[in-house]
């Protein structure tokens, strides 16, 4: 039995999840309208099954997923969202009931963030599927976080706990098989659906002097802060926040610390201002917890609880 076919999926999925200036995805392009005293910010996040996504995953799940990373970079630039093109090279495999699985799950993500689809692109490929979406937000003129700014002596913050991402690969993956099954899901609820903190990062304007998300990993975030200010920092690591699954994992393997500070995809925001700045977020809905400082001696050191330099093996992902 024939499926749908590239337009009828356009029509009869994609079509439905589109907005304004989208003309219900039949023409060449998208409009989208400017916002007076508002500045536009874009970016953009590909997803390939086998590196980022292991296939298996429900496709609501995988839809969420390539949003909500797309939406944490928003976040880390104080952006309020609006809408997002989506271009997808999927293999034969990925059927009418799978395209219309994760076209249910855009859905619901639209719906949680005040989205639209603006346009698209999709294509077949004997390949991984490949999925990317670029995200389009705004922020009044003048006032985008950025990563330049850290200040010498000023607080370095993270949101939330860190290291539920990485863990919850590596329970994914069955290499937790000694942790509780209900903390081991939680990890990779975290892994699977991050939580972009928007409402946060949408609060710093013109708090934080810097900030960004955890994606690569805390300490490699933290170096992206530090190296464009000339600067360095240090991370106490008993002041890392960990939620009771990374607790827990810890607890039993004690050399999970590598794993917890190094391994990326938390989409946290990690951030830096003055000491008492989380003072004024204390209804934000969301922990904020102060973590280090920024020093004048280059290089991000993670100090252990006897004061030592803790040797970390890898502070982050590399993506060359």
């Amino acid at each position: 039995m024939l499926g749908k076919g590239e337009f009828g999926r356009i029509r009869d999925l994609l079509a439905p999840l589109s907005g304004k200036g989208a003309f219900e995805l039949v023409d060449d392009a998208g409009v989208l309208s400017e916002t007076l005293g508002h500045e536009i910010v874009v970016t953009t996040d590909t997803i390939v099954s086998g590196v980022h996504f292991q296939g298996s995953e429900p496709p609501e799940e995988i839809a969420a997923k390539l949003l909500r990373v797309n939406l944490s970079d928003l976040a880390a630039m104080g952006t309020k969202p609006i809408c997002y093109t989506l271009n997808w090279s999927l293999p034969s495999s990925y059927d009418d009931e799978w395209v219309g699985s994760f076209c249910a799950g855009l859905k619901v993500q639209q719906e949680i963030f005040g989205i639209y689809l603006l346009g698209g692109d999709s294509t077949s490929t004997p390949g991984p599927a490949c999925l990317t979406a670029t995200l389009f937000g705004h922020v009044p003129r003048g006032q985008v976080l950025r990563r330049a700014g850290t200040k010498l002596g000023e607080t370095i913050f993270v949101s939330g706990t860190i290291g539920d991402g990485a863990l919850g690969l590596l329970a994914e993956q069955g290499m937790l098989a000694d942790l509780d099954k209900a903390l081991a899901r939680k990890l990779i609820g975290r892994y699977r659906i991050p939580e972009p903190r928007i409402g946060l990062g949408i609060a710093l304007r013109g708090r934080a002097s810097a900030a960004a998300d955890i994606s690569d990993g805390l300490l490699a975030d933290i170096g992206h802060l530090t190296e464009l200010a000339g600067l360095g920092a240090e991370v106490k690591m008993s002041d890392i926040p960990l939620s009771s699954g990374a607790r827990s994992a810890l607890a039993k393997n004690g050399e999970l610390w590598q794993v917890i500070v190094g391994g990326g995809d938390d989409y946290e925001l990690v951030f830096t201002g003055e000491p008492g700045l989380s003072d004024t977020l204390i209804n934000i809905g969301v922990n904020i917890t102060a973590i280090g400082k920024i020093t004048a001696e280059p290089s991000v050191r993670l100090i252990g609880s006897n004061g030592n330099i803790m040797q970390v093996s890898k502070k982050g992902y590399c993506h060359s």
